[in-house]
Order: structure tokens, then C-alpha cells, then sequence
């Protein structure tokens, strides 16, 4: 049994996560509604498809839509901020996006092994780290799958591996997914960088930096840049905190680099990791990265 089964769900904006969302839902017996602001939406017959012609509603949001709605299923496209998604929150409709039925996925598995979970997000070079942290587990022999805001939306991948989990999910996360994300408890999430970004969605940086920094909601261990202020003043106590910059490590456990007899070294704390010609990637700040 799951949570969504019989559920009068309401699913906002198409593309690649409504999609997604739509198929999930369809699968666990969700009863659905599917609306997208655009008169042409893509993958809209497959939608008709799967809920139905006459369960499928093309351009502006109206307040029919959300009368009788157990629970609104939203794309990251679709601000919060949206009046009628704002009066539903307001009136107590819950509000899930991708990542959050992701989460919940998992919670299904009980006692049976779950998978560790790596949660990237940031302004600048989340993709780049996302792309190359699945390559390393994959290198160690680890069955790893990078998903989220890079593509492919991780409920497909769910579907696609028939329900069996990898043991490392890498996700990719943007500020929008993070907004309707309250239980991922990732093993170990970063931000990245901060800088001004998103600036029409958000009320100015104080909004956009707390978006960001739910990724650090229930996570295990918190990966701080020590060369970015506002990523650094996101340490918790209630976490492990570990961090990484383009500097010498203070503390055993953090990451950076060192200069050493003209070579460029990846170091944890005194400890040689890796030499930077061996990387093989441009600029110093994808060393970091790595």
C-alpha cells in the first residue's frame, strides 16, 4: 500500500518531471488531474493517454481545478507563489513536487536495504560534480545512477529499473525542486556555491539561499565550500560537517588542495589523494569539485 493510492491528485505543468509525476501517480493508483498553463504542452497525448481526455486541462489556472484535490503534484516550473496554488497551500493541500515522491518512494522499502543517497545542488557547477561523482562510484564498482534536475527525472528511472533501487543515488537538485522536498534525508548533501540567481522567483537572496539550503533537511553528512561564504554559513551542528575548498585543509577531515614541489595535489586533511594532472579536467576549480 502506498500513500498516493486513491488519492484526488492534482498534477501542475508537464515537460520532462510532470510527465514523470503523471506516469508515478497513474502506476500507484492515484486518481488524476493534469493541468499545464500552455495551450500545447509537450507529451500531451501521452497524458490523454494515461488520465484521460476530459482530465486534462490546457491554459490558465483556474480555482475549478483545485475543488476536491487531495494533493498537488507541482513541476518545478510552477512557482509556489502561483494565487491558486497559494490559496491551496493556505487551505491545507499538501504540495509535493518529483523529489519529494522520490523520497517518499523509498520510505516504502521498511526494513530491506535502501540505498545511500548523494544530493548536490548549487548555483554554478552542479551538474559537472553530479556527472562526475556518479562516474567515481560507478569506477569503484559501485551501481550508481545520477537523476533529478540533470535528466533523466528520477521517477522514470525508478520505473525503468523496475523498482530495484541502486545502492547510490546521485541527485542533482535545483532550488525549485528543493521548495516542495521536506523528507529526502539525503547520506550526504552539498551546496556548492551561492551567487544571485532565480531572482524573479524569489523575494530577493534570503528566499533563494533557504530554498537551497533544505537539501540539508535529515541529511547525514553536510559538504560546505570553504570559498563561499553563504555555503559555509549554512554548517549545522545537528550534522557532520565536512568541507572543501581551493585551500590547504585545517582539519583532518575537510578536502582541499596543496602545493607541493611545483605539483597541485587533491588532499584530505595531511593526506595526498590524487594529483591534479590525473584528473584530468580544466581549472582548478574543477579539482575542487572533484
Amino acid at each position: 500500500m502506498n500513500s498516493w493510492s486513491n488519492k484526488q491528485v492534482l498534477v501542475l505543468g508537464l515537460g520532462e518531471t510532470g510527465l514523470s509525476m503523471v506516469r508515478w501517480l497513474s502506476v500507484h493508483g492515484a486518481h488524476l488531474r493534469v493541468a499545464d498553463s500552455r495551450d500545447a504542452p509537450p507529451g500531451l497525448a501521452e497524458v490523454m493517454s494515461l488520465v484521460g481526455a476530459g482530465q486534462v486541462f490546457c491554459g490558465e489556472f483556474t480555482a475549478s481545478l483545485f475543488v476536491g484535490i487531495d494533493l498537488i503534484a507541482i513541476s518545478p516550473g510552477v512557482p509556489l507563489g502561483t494565487p491558486h496554488v497559494a490559496k491551496a497551500v493556505g487551505r491545507g493541500i499538501p504540495v509535493v513536487g518529483d523529489i519529494e515522491l522520490f523520497a517518499q518512494q523509498l520510505t516504502l522499502h521498511g526494513a530491506r536495504a535502501k540505498p545511500q543517497v548523494i544530493a548536490i545542488t548549487g548555483a554554478n557547477g552542479k551538474t559537472t560534480v553530479t556527472s562526475m561523482v556518479e562516474h567515481m562510484c560507478k569506477t569503484a564498482g559501485r551501481d550508481a545512477v545520477a537523476a533529478g534536475n540533470i535528466s533523466p527525472a528520477v521517477l522514470d528511472v525508478v520505473m525503468q529499473r523496475g523498482g530495484k533501487q541502486p545502492e547510490i543515488w546521485v541527485l542533482e537538485l535545483s532550488s525549485f525542486q528543493l521548495e516542495t522536498t521536506t523528507s529526502l534525508n539525503a547520506d550526504v548533501a552539498t551546496v556548492l556555491n551561492i551567487s544571485e540567481d532565480h531572482l524573479d522567483r524569489y523575494d530577493g537572496m534570503d528566499g533563494y539561499v533557504a530554498a537551497k539550503q533544505r537539501i540539508f533537511q535529515g541529511c547525514g553528512v553536510q559538504l560546505l565550500n570553504r570559498d563561499d561564504a553563504r555555503s559555509m554559513a549554512m554548517a549545522d551542528a545537528a550534522h557532520q560537517g565536512v568541507s572543501f575548498g581551493l585551500n590547504a585543509p585545517e582539519s583532518e577531515q575537510d578536502f582541499g588542495i596543496r602545493r607541493e614541489a611545483g605539483e597541485i595535489w587533491l588532499v584530505q586533511g595531511g593526506q595526498r589523494l590524487l594529483g591534479a594532472r590525473e584528473l584530468q579536467v580544466a581549472g582548478l576549480h574543477n579539482v575542487a569539485n572533484a
